[in-house]
């Protein structure tokens, strides 16, 4: 297994080996949580996070993935990332800067070749840029306050798995 790395990535990933039957090791994160940690199963998937008093606007969770490799050994692929309530809206963000950033270079373009002033349009795309500056900012500021409840989600998981 591979240690995780000091900085923290988009979502980290990671994906142990575990000599333990895959319903063993389902049934012993079910009977696992203790504060502040939530575990929920669906399947082969369990869920990690943090209870209500623990939570904060960038807590993250670990989603791990349980696979059968054969009668006595199982593969449990991790990864981290933000709530997805947290995920969906800064996607949207996105997707809403990305999408006027686009209509106001049409607009400038419409208007270049009409031979009008678009001096506005260009200020626009320009502050447009600043914004995505910020929340790409934004977003490493939050990883940064998230690192030390991702390590600790980890050594949970740790301990379930090696008891």
């Amino acid at each position: 297994m591979k240690p995780l790395p000091n900085e923290i990535v988009l979502r980290p990933r990671f994906q142990l080996d575990v000599p333990e039957h895959k319903e063993k090791v389902l049934k012993n994160f079910e009977n696992s949580a203790v504060p502040p940690f939530l575990v929920n199963r669906l399947d082969e998937h369990v869920f990690i996070k943090f209870n209500a008093k623990n939570n904060h606007f960038w807590s993250p969770q670990l989603h791990l993935q349980i696979d059968e490799l054969d009668a006595s050994s199982c593969r449990v692929h991790g990864i981290f990332g933000p709530n997805p309530t947290l995920w969906t809206f800064f996607m949207f963000v996105h997707f809403v800067v990305a999408a006027l950033f686009l209509i106001l270079g049409t607009w400038a373009y419409s208007s270049a070749s009409l031979n009008k002033p678009y001096h506005l349009q260009l200020g626009l795309m320009a502050m447009i840029v600043v914004v995505w500056f910020v929340l790409y900012f934004f977003g490493r500021s939050g990883k940064r306050k998230g690192k030390p409840q991702m390590q600790k989600l980890y050594g949970f998981m740790m301990r379930v798995l090696t008891p």
